[in-house]
């Protein structure tokens, strides 16, 4: 890594207590996405549960996450950030703790769905706040931002497998005491805002996507996701594995992402224009999921692929939070409402559709129906590149920046 690099690492390092707070309550929040991922197919068996009624903890968490993230935007701007992070966090606590004391598939679905909710008010609202309040500029605080989903999103499945080891209860348990850990961080060191913020409308959210550069990139990041959650919530069933090794294998699949969303994105839009970025890493994305799709009967195939996409996603989730805050000149927690309402609706869709056309079909047949939905994803953006030229020319901060960069690797 060359001394600019480091430095510009240095610098995202180097933030407020009160930024640690907020990126470690993120941390945990991530890990819910993929937490149930290990325990699927304990839950299955202890429950007498399908692969399809299983995969709705994803459906029912997601649909109801990219839902309320519509209005979440208008609730902060009305009652504050912290109070919403903090409420959002409860929320977390409670449902999980109740998921956890669970004895039938649908209470746990039913639960999860509230989980979403306490997660649509946290996590829009702390990419809000870190942008706010990080030092370094925007481009630091997407990244840090980033950096928090890629490490939850990693130790989640770890988490998951060690405690679903125990019984599949236990990983609800373990959210529910380190969210706590994380509300107890917020009240205790996120300042309140010292002015009341300016209340925003119920509308704005649904008038943002209407605005082309960030509808494009709102409908592109649906299909994009399908490929996601195809590849993180269907993989546990072909893979067959235990809890440990399903969570040894999407921690490596989140270390991957934390590790390319960090390190890799920035150095790719440091040389290349973001949308060159996107149309380059969906391709490759899409190629992944087809191998997935051919090595379906190979254990070690399947987890090489798993672990390749996860290096793609990390680049592919920096590059679209970074395009979605460069887009318009919304606020951040209404762009980021609006965008990632849509986007979480995409993995609302992908598992059960991927345990059903897996019944219907064949166990490949998930993964190159993914392979088509990133396709599309990609025509989505080739098609909108005209309106998406806003997102290609950087602030001057971030341009002189890439200057720098470039000139000092060349």
């Amino acid at each position: 890594m060359s001394g600019h690099a480091s430095a510009r690492i240095g610098s995202i390092l180097k933030q407020p207590k009160a930024v640690w707070a907020v990126a470690f309550a993120s941390v945990i929040a991530f890990m819910g996405i993929g937490l149930v991922d290990p325990i699927l197919p304990a839950i299955a068996a202890d429950l007498q549960a399908s692969p399809t009624q299983t995969e709705m903890l994803f459906t029912s968490y997601l649909l109801v996450t990219g839902f309320a993230m519509l209005f979440t935007s208008w609730i902060s701007s009305r009652i504050g950030a912290k109070r919403t992070l903090m409420i959002g966090l409860a929320l977390i606590v409670v449902f999980a703790l109740l998921a956890g004391l669970s004895d039938t598939v649908g209470a746990v679905i039913g639960f999860r769905a509230g989980w979403g909710l306490g997660n649509a008010l946290f996590i829009s609202t702390a990419l809000a706040t870190i942008v706010g309040a990080a030092s370094g500029g925007r481009a630091s605080a997407i990244i840090l931002y980033e950096a928090a989903l890629g490490i939850g999103i990693a130790v989640g499945p770890l988490l998951g497998g060690v405690l679903g080891g125990i019984g599949w209860k236990w990983p609800f348990f373990g959210t529910a005491t380190l969210m706590a850990v994380g509300f107890i961080a917020i009240a205790v060191l996120l300042k309140s805002e010292p002015q009341k913020p300016a209340p925003l409308k119920l509308s704005a959210p649904f008038k943002a996507l209407a605005i082309p550069s960030l509808g494009i990139l709102a409908a592109a990041a649906l299909f994009y996701n399908i490929g996601f959650f195809v590849l993180l919530a269907y993989s546990p069933f072909p893979l067959g594995l235990s809890a440990m090794g399903l969570g040894f294998t999407f921690f490596g699949w989140g270390l991957a992402l934390a590790i390319t969303s960090v390190f890799v994105a920035p150095m790719l839009t440091a040389r290349f224009r973001r949308t060159t970025v996107l149309k380059t890493v969906l391709p490759l994305l899409a190629v992944d999921l087809i191998a997935a799709g051919l090595f379906i009967d190979s254990t070690v195939g399947l987890i090489v692929c798993i672990i390749v996409g996860g290096l793609l996603l990390g680049v592919m989730n920096t590059v679209l939070t970074e395009c979605v805050m460069e887009a318009t000149d919304l606020p951040s927690n209404v762009a980021s409402s609006a965008y990632s309402s849509v986007r979480f609706l995409g993995g609302a869709i992908a598992p059960p559709a991927a345990a059903e056309i897996a019944k219907l079909i064949a166990p490949a047949a998930p993964y190159y129906a993914a392979a088509g939905s990133i396709v599309v994803a990609l025509l989505i953006i080739v098609i909108g590149r005209k309106w998406l030229s806003r997102v290609d020319g950087p602030a001057p901060s971030d341009l002189e920046e890439a200057v720098v960069l470039t000139a000092a690797d060349a």
